[in-house]
Parts: C-alpha cells; structure tokens; sequence
C-alpha cells in the first residue's frame, strides 16, 4: 500500500469516528484541538484504527498521538515492526 492509500484509510475512519467530513482531516490536524475529540473518543478511534490496520495501539502510546500525522507515524512504524 502506497502513502496516499494509507492516509486515505486513516481519514476515512478518523472522518466516521469523529464525524468530521474527510475535507478537514489534514496531517497537522489535532484531535483534541481541531477535529473535536476527548478522550473517550480518542479511545474509540484508537479501537477503529486497530482493526482497520490490523495493528495493535497500546494505551500507553495514546498520550502522544496529537495528530492526523502522529498517527500516521505511529502506524506506519508498527506495521513495518
């Protein structure tokens, strides 16, 4: 899977987690800040995220996972694991 068909995945489960449309999702873009999403949320996402990818996301790792492009790095480097 190239890049883009990566990223494209990841917007579109953040975009019906967090029910933001995909044209607001960006790689700067932060949770908390700019997509609107608490904890509880971010838990759900990290559930979502999960299981599209097949990888697992451990809790610990959560509190530094900010952004779209957070995510990204922390998927890519677990799945190449």
């Amino acid at each position: 899977m190239n890049d883009q068909e990566f990223y494209d995945r990841l917007k579109k489960v953040v975009s019906a987690r967090l029910a933001v449309p995909e044209e607001q999702i960006r790689l700067e873009s932060r949770y908390a800040e700019d997509l609107g999403a608490d904890s509880l949320t971010v838990v759900d996402l990290a559930m979502a995220l999960e299981e599209e990818f097949q990888c697992k996301i451990f809790d610990s790792d959560l509190d530094q996972i900010k952004t779209v492009a957070d995510t990204l790095a922390y998927l890519r480097s677990h799945l190449s694991a």
